[in-house]
Protein backbone atom coordinates (compact mmCIF):
# COMPACT_ATOMS: atom_id res chain seq x y z
CA UNK A 1 0.00 0.00 0.00
CA UNK A 2 1.26 3.27 -1.12
CA UNK A 3 2.14 5.14 1.99
CA UNK A 4 1.39 9.30 1.46
CA UNK A 5 3.44 12.49 3.07
CA UNK A 6 0.47 14.48 4.27
CA UNK A 7 2.55 16.91 6.42
CA UNK A 8 3.58 18.58 3.02
CA UNK A 9 0.11 18.70 1.70
CA UNK A 10 -1.78 22.54 2.42
CA UNK A 11 -4.85 21.84 0.42
CA UNK A 12 -7.06 18.88 -0.43
CA UNK A 13 -9.76 19.28 -3.25
CA UNK A 14 -12.59 16.74 -3.14
CA UNK A 15 -14.63 15.68 -5.42
CA UNK A 16 -18.74 14.09 -4.29
CA UNK A 17 -17.31 10.71 -4.00
CA UNK A 18 -15.16 10.40 -0.96
CA UNK A 19 -17.24 13.01 0.92
CA UNK A 20 -20.66 11.17 -0.13
CA UNK A 21 -18.90 7.59 1.09
CA UNK A 22 -17.03 8.65 3.72
CA UNK A 23 -20.47 10.14 5.39
CA UNK A 24 -22.63 6.59 4.74
CA UNK A 25 -19.83 5.00 6.71
CA UNK A 26 -19.93 7.24 9.48
CA UNK A 27 -16.31 8.54 8.79
CA UNK A 28 -16.63 12.35 7.27
CA UNK A 29 -14.47 13.06 11.05
CA UNK A 30 -11.15 11.52 9.20
CA UNK A 31 -10.85 14.57 7.28
CA UNK A 32 -10.75 17.11 10.26
CA UNK A 33 -7.09 16.91 10.12
CA UNK A 34 -7.09 17.88 6.70
CA UNK A 35 -5.34 22.00 6.84
CA UNK A 36 -7.77 23.18 3.76
CA UNK A 37 -10.69 21.44 2.60
CA UNK A 38 -11.92 23.05 -0.64
CA UNK A 39 -14.62 22.06 -3.05
CA UNK A 40 -15.67 23.73 -6.80
CA UNK A 41 -18.96 25.06 -6.89
CA UNK A 42 -19.94 21.99 -8.94
CA UNK A 43 -19.29 19.54 -6.19
CA UNK A 44 -20.48 22.21 -3.78
CA UNK A 45 -24.16 21.11 -5.12
CA UNK A 46 -23.77 17.90 -6.05
CA UNK A 47 -23.27 17.16 -2.07
CA UNK A 48 -25.92 19.76 -1.54
CA UNK A 49 -28.51 17.78 -3.75
CA UNK A 50 -27.37 14.20 -2.66
CA UNK A 51 -26.23 14.25 1.26
CA UNK A 52 -27.18 17.56 2.33
CA UNK A 53 -26.64 16.44 5.93
CA UNK A 54 -22.65 16.51 4.89
CA UNK A 55 -23.11 20.41 5.90
CA UNK A 56 -24.45 20.13 9.25
CA UNK A 57 -21.10 18.73 10.45
CA UNK A 58 -20.20 22.44 12.13
CA UNK A 59 -16.48 20.89 12.70
CA UNK A 60 -15.96 20.26 9.36
CA UNK A 61 -15.08 23.36 7.49
CA UNK A 62 -15.46 23.17 3.49
CA UNK A 63 -14.17 26.18 1.55
CA UNK A 64 -16.31 26.90 -1.55
CA UNK A 65 -13.90 27.67 -4.37
CA UNK A 66 -14.72 28.99 -7.93
CA UNK A 67 -12.29 27.22 -10.54
CA UNK A 68 -10.64 28.70 -13.33
CA UNK A 69 -11.50 26.36 -16.41
CA UNK A 70 -8.51 26.56 -18.49
CA UNK A 71 -8.49 24.98 -21.83
CA UNK A 72 -5.89 22.63 -21.30
CA UNK A 73 -7.87 21.25 -18.68
CA UNK A 74 -11.11 21.02 -20.44
CA UNK A 75 -9.83 19.21 -23.81
CA UNK A 76 -8.53 16.57 -21.67
CA UNK A 77 -11.47 16.12 -19.36
CA UNK A 78 -13.60 16.38 -22.03
CA UNK A 79 -11.73 13.42 -23.23
CA UNK A 80 -12.64 11.17 -20.57
CA UNK A 81 -16.26 12.65 -20.30
CA UNK A 82 -15.98 13.92 -16.95
CA UNK A 83 -18.76 15.52 -15.38
CA UNK A 84 -18.47 19.34 -13.78
CA UNK A 85 -17.66 18.30 -10.39
CA UNK A 86 -14.17 16.21 -11.29
CA UNK A 87 -13.69 18.95 -14.25
CA UNK A 88 -13.85 21.72 -11.63
CA UNK A 89 -12.29 19.85 -9.17
CA UNK A 90 -9.01 18.86 -11.91
CA UNK A 91 -9.02 22.57 -12.19
CA UNK A 92 -8.62 23.30 -9.07
CA UNK A 93 -5.91 21.18 -8.70
CA UNK A 94 -3.48 22.79 -11.03
CA UNK A 95 -4.73 26.51 -9.10
CA UNK A 96 -3.42 24.88 -5.93
CA UNK A 97 -0.04 22.86 -7.17
CA UNK A 98 0.60 21.90 -3.90
CA UNK A 99 -2.50 20.01 -3.37
CA UNK A 100 -4.15 16.58 -3.10
CA UNK A 101 -7.55 15.68 -5.57
CA UNK A 102 -9.86 12.90 -3.17
CA UNK A 103 -11.74 11.37 -5.60
CA UNK A 104 -13.52 7.78 -6.11
CA UNK A 105 -14.37 8.74 -10.15
CA UNK A 106 -11.89 6.14 -12.04
CA UNK A 107 -12.34 8.22 -15.39
CA UNK A 108 -10.81 11.57 -13.46
CA UNK A 109 -8.19 9.29 -11.58
CA UNK A 110 -6.71 8.70 -15.05
CA UNK A 111 -6.78 12.46 -16.06
CA UNK A 112 -4.95 13.05 -12.70
CA UNK A 113 -2.31 10.63 -13.48
CA UNK A 114 -2.18 12.10 -17.17
CA UNK A 115 -1.31 15.80 -15.67
CA UNK A 116 0.58 14.47 -12.98
CA UNK A 117 -2.17 15.29 -10.13
CA UNK A 118 -1.68 12.97 -7.00
CA UNK A 119 -5.46 11.56 -6.18
CA UNK A 120 -6.76 9.44 -3.78
CA UNK A 121 -9.81 8.77 -3.02
CA UNK A 122 -12.52 7.06 0.18
CA UNK A 123 -10.36 3.69 0.72
CA UNK A 124 -7.35 6.19 0.84
CA UNK A 125 -8.65 7.90 3.77
CA UNK A 126 -9.17 5.17 5.59
CA UNK A 127 -5.47 3.60 5.31
CA UNK A 128 -4.40 7.39 6.51
CA UNK A 129 -6.35 7.00 9.21
CA UNK A 130 -5.38 3.95 10.67
CA UNK A 131 -1.52 5.17 10.41
CA UNK A 132 -2.52 8.84 12.01
CA UNK A 133 -3.60 6.63 14.32
CA UNK A 134 -7.21 8.63 13.94
CA UNK A 135 -8.80 4.45 14.05
CA UNK A 136 -7.77 1.58 14.89
CA UNK A 137 -6.65 -1.08 12.45
CA UNK A 138 -10.02 -3.18 13.88
CA UNK A 139 -12.29 -0.20 13.18
CA UNK A 140 -11.19 0.18 9.52
CA UNK A 141 -11.59 -3.07 8.93
CA UNK A 142 -14.90 -3.30 9.97
CA UNK A 143 -15.35 0.28 7.86
CA UNK A 144 -13.99 -1.77 4.67
CA UNK A 145 -16.17 -4.52 5.97
CA UNK A 146 -19.64 -2.59 5.76
CA UNK A 147 -19.01 -0.64 2.28
CA UNK A 148 -20.84 -2.51 0.29
CA UNK A 149 -23.57 -2.68 2.74
CA UNK A 150 -23.66 1.18 3.71
CA UNK A 151 -22.25 3.00 0.58
CA UNK A 152 -22.78 3.71 -2.48
CA UNK A 153 -18.99 3.89 -3.47
CA UNK A 154 -18.49 1.03 -6.64
CA UNK A 155 -15.61 -0.93 -5.75
CA UNK A 156 -14.88 -4.71 -6.91
CA UNK A 157 -14.88 -7.12 -4.10
CA UNK A 158 -12.34 -8.88 -5.50
CA UNK A 159 -10.18 -5.62 -5.02
CA UNK A 160 -11.97 -4.60 -1.34
CA UNK A 161 -11.05 -8.15 -0.23
CA UNK A 162 -7.71 -7.73 -0.98
CA UNK A 163 -7.13 -4.01 0.84
CA UNK A 164 -8.95 -5.92 3.74
CA UNK A 165 -6.45 -9.13 3.71
CA UNK A 166 -3.69 -6.16 3.41
CA UNK A 167 -4.71 -4.24 5.80
CA UNK A 168 -4.93 -7.40 8.31
CA UNK A 169 -1.57 -8.74 7.14
CA UNK A 170 -0.16 -5.07 7.94
CA UNK A 171 -1.39 -4.64 11.23
CA UNK A 172 -1.34 -8.12 12.68
CA UNK A 173 -5.00 -8.48 12.96
CA UNK A 174 -5.24 -12.48 11.78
Amino acid sequence: MERIDYTTIQNVILDAGPIIHLDEIDSLHLLLDFKRLILPNAVWREVEYHRPSVFKHRDINFEKVTAVLGEDILSVCRLFCLGNGELEAIALCSQYPDSILLTDDASARLVTKTLGIRAYGTIGVLLRAIRRRQIAPPEAVGKLEGIPLKSTLFIRRSLLREIIEEVKREFSLE
